[in-house]
């Protein structure tokens, strides 16, 4: 203990002598190595607030622990600091600092610095060999442009290493890629070098997104071809121009008003967060990326965006004087004016790229319940976590249905859910006994205060989560006996439905607020099974107990006469009535000269 209060101690001098300029901080543990790379405007504030008596997260609790010295960069501005941050974290990787997934599991395009050079796919990034564009977070993307080069261009496939001098000593041969079609043979000087790195050139402002450039320039070199009458040269321009701008119109078009915008949003969960970015060129959309990075110790969706912004503007080398984002964050760029659209066609963009972010999660957590199953109903609780802000996961789910005619009859059912699986065993029947006539509401309070005060009496587990079939009123009644009358914390949520009866909105809290669930998301599909297996379960129960009651006749309070008895007189006589008119003699041909006298005398006493 006292060698952490001495360790503190030297930490806080070191954080006291700190400069209150923008900069880089680095936290080295005691083998010295760098374990997290942070930055600041101001290098003493934001260190100091990691030694507070209280730090409010547990994660940084664990980060101080380690700290066993403290090193820092000053530079001029904050945007210098949140570059040299992510080259920082890129070059040491520390242990506690967020981790961009990507990695080299992305592809890229490369484009090589040969004599005559190859473009191709490939995830080894080797950047004295050649250009490379990229990574593309979506396979189809990447494809659709290497078609569409394919079909242009005829940009050498062959993995031969050529050379100046092996062209002009004849040393290669054509191969069939020329004799189909696809090759004009540079290796034979079929093709010279100078035609060959023009269309190199035009591949490069594909890649980098700049096709409709590209387009504009085809197009002027079509007509003047055209005009010198070389009309078969200017019809091989028009094809690549039709290839080019049909690949243009599948692009997302915008204005044209609109010209190099970035655009960013982010889907922010607990452990990990989604970034993606969308570079808008000559009124349409040619990069989109989404990647995903690991949090380590809660770092703010603020600060999760701002470090994408910069990873990301780096990465692809962007020049855009403006960045679309979807909330205030605390960066500037010299130069760079930041835009928060609530209307029109830059706000399209925006709900755009929120789209293709919420969609990228959904594929990730696809592919990640497809490697472990058990991942996909933690999602699920997780998600309900979040939206009910609840203080734990929500294992173990109860709800509640009444279901009754008029008031006769009337029953209840409880079931559980245990990690999104309906638990069976634990499925509770109740019979309503305190209240007359059709009231859901007393129904419901008598039923969930013996439920749980019988819970609470043996010791038996309790839900972390109760849901009502119904809306307000329901979970009014509920609350009162939960709260009011047995003082125990368990958090109520309500399923309300349409005049369709369908599903159509959860609620949660007191006063009750609407929270927002997509009709097509696992966890809306969650919700509707509890609701119609409750509603399944409480149907189920009430129909077996009118059925009864509709078969339950006098003869049932004649002792000495059975189920089989019973059955054989009323399938024999038809009715009562006819039963109590036939003669013991009768009676005993059916069930015995015994039984005959027991309903003669029961039915004689009641008469």
């Amino acid at each position: 203990m006292a060698k952490n209060e001495e360790r503190i101690t030297r930490l806080k001098r070191i954080v006291a002598a700190l400069p209150s300029s923008p900069g880089c901080y680095q936290y080295l543990d005691k083998e010295g190595k760098i374990i997290y790379v942070g930055k600041a405007k101001n290098l003493k504030n934001r260190v100091s607030s990691y030694f507070h008596k209280t730090v409010d997260r547990r994660k940084t609790e664990v980060l101080v622990s380690k700290i066993e010295d403290i090193k820092y960069i000053v530079v001029p501005t904050d945007e210098d600091a949140l570059l040299l941050e992510n080259n920082l974290i890129k070059k040491y990787k520390p242990r506690y600092n967020i981790l961009l997934k990507d990695g080299k599991t992305y592809p890229s395009v490369c484009v090589t610095n040969e004599y005559l050079p190859r473009v191709f796919k490939t995830r080894n990034i080797q950047k004295k060999g050649g250009t490379y564009y990229g990574p593309f977070s979506h396979l189809g993307t990447l494809n659709n442009i290497l078609e569409l080069i394919k079909k242009m261009y005829s940009i050498r496939r062959c993995n031969k290493p050529m050379t100046q001098e092996g062209i002009e000593n004849g040393k290669y041969e054509t191969c069939l890629e020329y004799h189909i079609k696809n090759c004009k043979a540079p290796c034979i000087a079929h093709q010279t070098r100078e035609e060959y790195m023009k269309e190199v050139a035009e591949v490069k402002e594909i890649l980098s997104g700049n096709t409709r450039i590209l387009c504009q320039k085809m197009l002027a070199e079509m007509e003047k071809l055209s005009e010198e009458m070389r009309f078969e040269e200017a019809m091989v321009i028009k094809r690549r121009y039709d290839l080019a701008l049909e690949y243009c119109e599948k692009s997302e078009v915008i204005s044209h008003a609109y010209h190099n915008i970035d655009v960013f949003s982010i889907d922010d969960e607990e452990k990990s967060c989604f970034i993606n970015y969308l570079h808008v060129t000559n009124g349409c959309i040619n990069q989109a990326f989404t990647f995903e990075y690991r949090k380590r110790i809660d770092e703010s969706a603020e600060d999760m965006l701002a470090l994408g912004i910069v990873e990301m503007r780096d990465r692809y080398k962007s020049t855009s004087k403006e960045i679309v984002i979807p909330f205030p964050i605390d960066l500037e760029m010299e130069g760079i004016t930041f835009t928060i659209p609530e209307r029109g066609e830059k706000k399209h963009l925006l709900d755009l790229s929120k789209m293709n972010v919420r969609q990228y999660r959904i594929d990730s957590l696809k592919q990640a319940e497809k490697l472990n199953p058990e991942q996909r109903s933690t999602n699920i609780l997780k998600e309900l976590q979040r939206k009910l802000d609840l203080p734990k996961l929500p294992i173990r789910i109860e709800c509640f249905d009444n279901s009754n005619i008029s008031g006769s009859d009337a029953v209840a059912g409880c079931v559980v859910f245990k990690q999104t699986k309906p638990a069976r065993s634990e499925y509770r029947k109740f019979n309503i006994k305190t209240v007359v006539g059709p009231d859901d509401y007393a129904s419901m309070k008598e039923v969930v205060y013996r439920k749980y005060r019988r819970a609470i009496d043996e010791g038996t587990e309790l839900p972390d989560l109760i849901i009502c079939d119904g809306g307000k009123g329901q979970m009014e009644v509920v609350r009162e006996v939960i709260q009011d009358e047995l003082h125990i914390d368990i958090p109520i949520a309500g399923l309300a439905k349409d005049n369709r009866h369908r599903t159509n909105e959860l609620l949660f809290g007191f006063p009750q607020k609407t929270i927002g669930v997509e009709m097509d998301s696992p966890l809306f599909k969650f919700l509707t099974r509890i609701q119609d297996e409750v509603h399944r379960f409480a149907i189920t129960f009430h129909r077996e107990k009118r059925s009864k009651s509709q078969t339950t006749s006098e003869l049932d309070n004649i002792k000495g006469i059975g189920p089989s008895s019973k059955k054989l007189l009323l399938r024999t006589f038809k009715s009562i009535k006819r039963i109590k008119e036939t003669s013991i003699d009768d009676l005993a041909k059916v069930v015995g000269t015994a039984k005959a006298q027991l309903i003669a005398d029961a039915f004689a006493m009641t008469t």
